[in-house]
Formats: C-alpha cells, structure tokens, sequence
C-alpha cells in the first residue's frame, strides 16, 4: 500500500473529523460538544481539529453547507419538469423524505443546529433554505396554475410540506417499522392529499 501525498492525508483527516463531528453534535448538541470531543470520536489528537478548521462552528458550517447543497441536488435529480405537478410533487417529497430517514443523523444537524452557526454563516445557509423551498413551491404553483391542486394558502403548503419531511430525521431510527423507501413513499402519498391533488391526474 502506498503512503498517500500529504493532500491526500488532509482529506481524509478532515473527513474524519467531520464525521465525528456529525455524531457528537447528534448525541449532545452543539453547544455541549466540544472539540476534544470531535477529535476523540475521530481517533485524532485534541489540538487536531484546529489544524483543519477554524473553529467548531466552521466544523458545523460545512456540514450545513454540504448537506443543504445536498438537499439541492437531490431535488434536482427527483424533479423532472416535464412530468405533470403531481408526479413531480411525490417524486421530490417523497426523495426528500427518505433521505431525511437515511441520513438522518446527519440531516437532524443539518437543520436542527442552525441556530449556532454565525450571522454570515447562517444568512448562506438561509439562501439554500429558501432556494429549497423556492423548487418545492413553484411545483405547488404548477399545480394550482394548472387546476390539479386545491391549495388556499400555497406558502404555508409549501412549509408543511418541507417541515413533515425535514422532522423524518428527528424521530426515524433504523429499528422502526418503516424503511426510508417506505417513509418517502408514506410522504409523497400525503403530499398529493395535502394540495388536493385529483385523483385522474396521469403522467406525460
């Protein structure tokens, strides 16, 4: 086995950290973590965490950073513009809602810990927050334009909508009943309930 470049070794340390990262502010919340705590989870030295990060509130900056770009390109992956709004409502719902249950660990830090990031750091995440809800609410918009869906208040819908998937990495846990696909495919069925989606709707 080769050594790997020095780079190379950067990259894995921060991965690493950043891991342990996601489970310690998982199991005790940002505030009560500390950096001894991330290093330790990593198997690392206490002083290695500032030889790759600032502090520990840019470790929790990338991690929002990386999982709201991921929420981002996950719709954009689910999301095919050419489907009727239903279809393209329970497609994004629906992947939404099981990657909350299968990342949940790291989804429930994500959006639950947005609060102790920086003014400046939290004002970036807010701009893929909203972009999120943007993608989600134009497809609401679709749907009332175009007579499928019975929504009286699109912006609130829109907000249901995201928050009963975002809570899926709150309370899912891997000895449930439901398996993420099965979570996603509850959530997109509830999504097309919710607007009023008619039932005759078929794709293109």
């Amino acid at each position: 086995m080769s050594v790997p470049e020095p780079a190379t070794r950067a990259v894995q340390a921060r991965s690493r950290l950043l891991r342990a990262a996601v489970e310690a502010f998982a199991a005790k919340g940002f505030p009560a973590t500390t950096t001894r705590d991330i290093a330790t989870g990593a198997q690392m030295s206490p002083a290695a965490v500032y030889v790759h990060f600032r502090s520990k509130e840019e470790v929790l900056y990338e991690l929002s950073d990386a999982g709201h770009r991921a929420f981002l390109e996950l719709i954009d992956d689910a999301d095919d513009p050419a489907q009727p709004p239903t279809a393209r409502l329970r497609a994004v719902i629906g992947a939404l809602a099981a990657h909350h249950a299968r990342d949940h660990v790291w989804s429930r830090v994500v959006n639950y810990e947005l609060d102790s990031l920086s003014t400046e750091h939290r004002e970036a995440i807010g701009v893929m927050r909203r972009e999120v809800a943007r993608r989600v609410s134009a497809i609401v918009d679709a749907g009332i334009a175009g007579g499928t869906f019975d929504v009286d208040d699109p912006q609130a819908t829109t907000t249901l909508l995201l928050s009963m998937g975002v809570d899926v990495a709150r309370w899912y846990r891997e000895s449930g009943a439901m398996t993420p696909q099965q979570i996603g495919d509850f959530h997109a069925d509830m999504a097309a309930r919710i607007v009023g989606a008619r039932a005759d709707e078929s794709p293109l």
